[in-house]
């Protein structure tokens, strides 16, 4: 008797890991289809205030409403927003920590730097937020009304004319870096922390060229204290609808678009990712949220995750292609 029960013992034994996993599978899959059940963490990779913040405030209230749990937006500035990112992508893969990124940490600074992430593995897709562009404005003072006038300028003293950005590594450092090498310029790179600085010192005289993210720079070219030239994406801007696109003023297939995108760590569960993907689709559909995002000149991107997947793979190669012909680099 011993023996047979010893026997079974054994076989018993070596089914229990599989018996183990199926359990576990099963309740990690029930504990996904509950989700969520507390709070959702959304890093940020910015200070309060900033684009990202303005462009996750309005899909807050329609995404907390769909989900039944509130946002805790939880702020990690620093390095270009690879410090949130990094962050994002070591987290739990629960679907309690989530991120809101933008294509500087995702497509640009990765080619430049070690960043701590694959941007391409690290990441589960949650879905495309909204686009737009950054604004090549000028102090009212500089003697130039269009892209030929600066252009111009900037051709006849090399290595002179300076423009501020938000920072180095950056969606309107890198617009700076593709508008120098498809005019034949050569500017003077002023990186600034964060676009608000940047802004405030264009109009002060400080520098006399600026590429702006829309939202810092809308209320200055309204007020009539900085002169909007052109804008980097490859259709016009609908908050600025008469400044006329870099392409269309002789440098077709100049494209330097800003785009924003919700993630979460690598190995999500489907039915979390579902979830998620479906609450956002229903938040930028929402009348008053297109409206909220537009005003701050950026339009809603509704589509599938295949689109976010494809993007990030797309600009990561683009924008590397240029950091290494220009030996670009952000340490």
């Amino acid at each position: 008797m011993f023996n047979v029960s010893r026997r079974h013992m054994l076989r018993a034994s070596a089914y229990a890991p599989l018996l183990g996993t199926g359990v576990l599978g099963w309740a990690g899959a029930a504990q996904a289809a509950a989700w969520p059940e507390r709070p959702i963490r959304m890093l940020v990779g910015y200070n309060t205030g900033g684009a990202t913040d303005g462009v996750a405030r309005p899909i807050e209230a329609k995404l907390q409403a769909t989900l039944g749990q509130p946002l805790l937006f939880e702020y990690k500035p620093g390095a270009g927003a690879t410090v949130a990112a990094a962050l994002a992508s070591k987290a739990a893969p629960d679907g309690y920590t989530l991120h809101i990124t933008d294509s500087g940490p995702m497509t640009i600074l990765p080619n430049g730097k070690a960043v701590g992430y694959d941007p391409l593995t690290a990441f589960t897709s949650l879905g495309m937020v909204c686009e737009g562009c950054s604004v090549i404005a000028v102090h009212p003072s500089l003697p130039v009304e269009n892209l030929a006038d600066l252009v111009k300028m900037a051709r006849a003293k090399p290595g002179t004319l300076s423009f501020g950005t938000s920072g180095m590594g950056g969606s309107a450092h890198l617009a700076g870096e593709l508008f120098q090498v498809m005019t034949g310029t050569e500017l003077v790179h002023v990186p600034y922390r964060g676009g608000a600085p940047a802004a405030t010192d264009l109009v002060g005289g400080q520098i006399p060229m600026l590429f702006a993210s829309t939202g810092t720079a809308l209320p200055f070219i309204e007020q009539g204290r900085m002169r909007a030239l052109a804008v980097t994406s490859p259709k016009r801007s609908s908050s600025l609808p008469n400044v006329p696109t870099v392409a269309e003023q002789g440098y077709p297939g100049y494209d330097a678009t800003v785009w924003f995108s919700m993630v979460g760590p690598a190995r999500l569960p489907p039915a979390i990712i579902s979830r998620f993907h479906g609450a956002l689709q229903g938040a930028l559909s929402d009348a008053k949220v297109q409206q909220a995002l537009r005003r701050q000149g950026y339009e809603p991107l509704l589509g599938g995750l295949d689109i976010q997947d494809r993007r990030v793979k797309e600009d990561l190669a683009k924008w590397g292609h240029l950091i290494r012909e220009k030996k670009i680099r952000f340490e």
